[in-house]
């Protein structure tokens, strides 16, 4: 870039940083009370020691922000790597107009939540030393999630940037991009489902402080089925929410499209959430533990398991037959407070049964948790209202893509000729 062009681009960017639509409004209004008081707190977590604002010790030492934010969060990125795989494996075209903002909420979530995790270590700056060698651990499950995750986060930014080059009109840095996505999503699903099942892989090592009816050799398994069900079902609630929040900011085809792909999704989550049941039924018929259903404990699994997995299984399931949007979008709110519990049951609730004391977070760690959510709320909302993540790409997109396609097209007539000529000669 030249002078002028320097110029011109920084310009664009600090008109590109004034809000757009309502600034006082209810939901903004909570959101920059709940980050100030959060950014007020941090200071005290990092002056004073995370002592200071959070109940860790050493029987407990994962807090909310691990426990919550990350653990929980990571799951319903799932998404992610579910529709991508659908959109460009399986070649299903019909997926396409969802992609760009679940693989933006996959990466604003793996970046926000990543930020959570180094909240709650007492030493945040050695969590460097799976980087640079320092203390390896190869034979670590938490060195195989930790190399995972910034190797993940990588591919979702490579897989969004050619979003944020058609805003910038970088068209020699989107052509690059472009070209690399097919390669990254599959190197992008490898790393998702092996660090899904690594989140449950580092509770194995806990099998004496979960309860047995939450203990299982195959939590990674149950870790990873699970993520599917709350991607998806994450995404059916964004996509509903987005189709009010964002309706001047929607293209038709994604408009039109809605309802047809909310219930093919639908049809996904009652499958992964079937697959899901009967894998957790298998595990409690292995493990024998029927003495601990008659008890407080096994009340509150029974919750869990049929209050929040059964049921809302087969809500979508009735609700995809009937064609029945609402139906699916409540199955979908009920899928993600179920996965919300099971992840705090295993790593909060369950975790150290026998201790009678009650453990409870403090309210200072409940407010940053929900700071975190609500920056990336707001970072969500600032892309999508400027950038075509919703919306069509921008004309000089789809030129550059016909005019690939039409060069491609006259070098196979051209081959095809080419072929025909030699065929002819050598039949003569």
């Amino acid at each position: 870039m030249n002078r002028e062009q320097n110029t011109g681009f920084i310009k664009f960017i600090i008109f590109e940083l004034k809000p757009k639509g309502k600034f006082l409004t209810p939901f903004n209004i909570i959101s920059l009370i709940t980050i100030l008081a959060a950014a007020v707190i941090l200071i005290i977590r990092f002056t004073s020691g995370l002592g200071s604002v959070v109940h860790a010790s050493q029987e407990r030492p994962w807090g909310l922000w691990i426990n919550f934010n990350v653990i929980t969060g990571v799951a319903f990125a799932g998404g992610a790597y579910v529709v991508t795989f659908m959109v460009y494996i399986l070649g299903l075209e019909k997926y396409r107009p969802i992609v760009r903002a679940t693989v933006l909420y996959a990466l604003l979530a793996y970046i926000f939540y990543a930020g959570a995790l180094l909240l709650d270590l007492g030493r945040p700056w050695k969590v460097i030393n799976p980087i640079i060698g320092n203390s390896f651990g190869i034979s670590s499950v938490l060195f195989l999630v930790a190399w995972h995750f910034i190797l993940y986060m990588g591919s979702l930014f490579i897989e969004f940037f050619p979003t944020i080059t058609e805003w910038a009109y970088l068209k020699r840095q989107r052509r690059f991009f472009a070209s690399l996505t097919l390669a990254v999503v599959i190197f992008g699903i490898a790393l998702s489902t092996l660090h899904q099942s690594g989140l449950g892989a580092l509770f194995l090592m806990a099998k004496p402080k979960i309860h047995p009816l939450w203990y299982s050799e195959f939590i990674p398994i149950l870790f990873f089925i699970s993520s599917i069900s709350a991607g998806l079902s994450l995404v059916i609630v964004l996509e509903t929410i987005g189709q009010r929040v964002f309706k001047d900011n929607m293209s038709f085809l994604n408009k039109s499209s809605h309802r047809k792909i909310m219930l093919s999704l639908a049809r996904i989550c009652t499958i992964s959430m079937f697959v899901y049941l009967f894998m957790t039924l298998l595990v409690f018929l292995h493990s024998k533990n029927y003495a601990y259903l008659n008890t407080p404990w096994g009340y509150w699994y029974l919750v869990e398991v049929l209050g929040f997995v059964l049921v809302p299984c087969l809500i979508f399931l009735y609700g995809y037959r009937r064609l029945n949007l609402q139906l699916v979008r409540i199955a979908a709110a009920l899928t993600i407070i179920g996965i919300i519990l099971n992840r705090l049951n295993i790593s909060t609730i369950a975790f150290q049964w026998y201790d009678r004391s009650v453990h409870f977070p403090t309210w200072m760690e409940i407010v940053v948790s929900f700071a975190v959510i609500f920056v990336q709320i707001q970072v969500f909302r600032w892309i999508v209202r400027r950038m075509a993540v919703y919306t069509e790409s921008p004309s000089w997109v789809t030129e550059e893509k016909q005019n690939k396609s039409f060069t491609i097209k006259d070098k196979s007539i051209s081959l095809n000729n080419t072929r025909r000529e030699k065929w002819k000669v050598s039949t003569e």
